[in-house]
């Protein structure tokens, strides 16, 4: 069996590093066809990258699907694997209809996105999901999302992206991180969400307040960036909070287990998602977490037993389920304790891309 898959992908999202970092390693024959820029430094160096000049979305689409039928020709793979159904999905749909290649794997993120497409896009998104030979998805979300837009339940598969859990355990090393934030002898409490509308990160910032009414010591590491990031620290400092809160921008993938390892509770306050990186990674580390009530975060967090699942909007029941965690040290224990053994068990990244090349091989067989 001639193992060489071609992945359709921005190369810059650490998620398609490590799908083809992880089959580059398994001996496998990978390219990789993306648009923006990415340091070489980032892939195995078996990993054959490909730029295209036009973007994959829009308009030039068009022309950006003419690159890629160029490139497939010479490069002439046995499977092909598009992430990101609205973008890169759309090209492998329409690149199956012009060339009639089989077999090729729609990977969907996003469910918001998915679900808010209109016109054309929802339409070429509706036939690159026809086209497909295997759809997978990481929730019962977005398994439900696909199928409203018109996928064969008989060809989605549901896993979990995983997690590598050489980086990602509760014994990394956080010294270094607790002196540059100053998080020495103090409860911390971290979220990793986008400063954008629908993370609804502004939810945590209102809660702060009433969180050091009865913990004036805990210290909230928000990690992130986005367009509300000017108006979110304005609120934490009309609220008198800014002190307590330590905004770090960006932060690479590299640093972020030692980030969790720095804290004691992970909080989301998201009001959508497919199942988020960042929770199972703090899972993974073993921490607590306080979660909004959507389902994706449902399917992985038993309210009670593993975190607080907490409504969308409610500032007062975040700082109440936030306080209760820290004032209880051996519910702040359990609950990290089983967040981890479900990441070890259910979230572990080597397990999961066995399976998916289980998928593959299973897949260039039938076709």
């Amino acid at each position: 069996m001639n193992k060489h898959v071609c992945y359709f992908a921005n190369a810059n999202s650490i998620h398609t590093q490590r799908w083809v970092n992880y089959f580059a390693m398994k001996g496998w024959k990978v390219d990789l066809i993306t648009w923006r820029p990415v340091s070489k430094s980032r892939l195995h160096p078996k990993v054959r990258l490909h730029r295209l000049f036009f973007p994959p979305h829009y308009l030039s689409r068009y022309m950006a699907l003419i690159e890629v039928v160029r490139l497939t020709r010479k490069i002439r793979p046995s499977i092909i694997h598009a992430h990101y159904v609205n973008v890169f999905g759309i090209i492998a749909g329409l690149y199956a209809r012009f060339t009639g290649f089989k077999p090729i794997v729609l990977s969907a993120w996003g469910p918001l996105r998915l679900r808010r497409s209109k016109g054309l896009q929802r339409l070429l998104i509706k036939y690159a999901l026809k086209k497909a030979d295997m759809v997978l998805v990481h929730s019962r979300v977005l398994e439900q999302t696909v199928i409203d837009l018109g996928a064969s339940p008989e060809k989605i598969r549901i896993f979990s992206w995983g997690i590598d859990l050489d980086e990602f355990n509760p014994q990394r090393d956080s010294t270094r991180i607790q002196k540059e934030l100053k998080l020495s002898n103090c409860p911390v409490v971290i979220s990793m969400r986008s400063f954008e509308p629908v993370y609804n990160v502004e939810c945590l910032i209102n809660a702060i307040p009433l969180v050091l009414e009865q913990i004036p010591n805990v210290k909230f590491v928000i990690v992130g960036t986005g367009s509300l990031e000017h108006n979110l620290k304005q609120m934490a400092r009309d609220l008198g909070v800014f002190d307590s809160v330590r905004f770090t921008g960006y932060v690479t993938h590299e640093k972020i287990p030692q980030y969790l390892c720095a804290s004691d509770v992970y909080v989301s306050t998201s009001l959508a998602d497919g199942g988020s990186a960042s929770l199972f990674e703090a899972m993974a580390c073993g921490l607590p977490v306080v979660v909004t009530d959507i389902p994706a975060n449902r399917e992985y967090i038993r309210d009670g037993w593993s975190g607080y699942i907490v409504p969308g909007r409610s500032s007062k029941s975040l700082a109440e389920r936030i306080v209760g965690v820290l004032k209880n040290s051996e519910k702040k224990r359990s609950f990290g304790k089983r967040n981890y053994k479900f990441a070890s068990e259910m979230l572990n990244q080597k397990k999961s891309m066995k399976e998916i090349e289980k998928l593959y091989e299973s897949l260039m067989k039938d076709n």
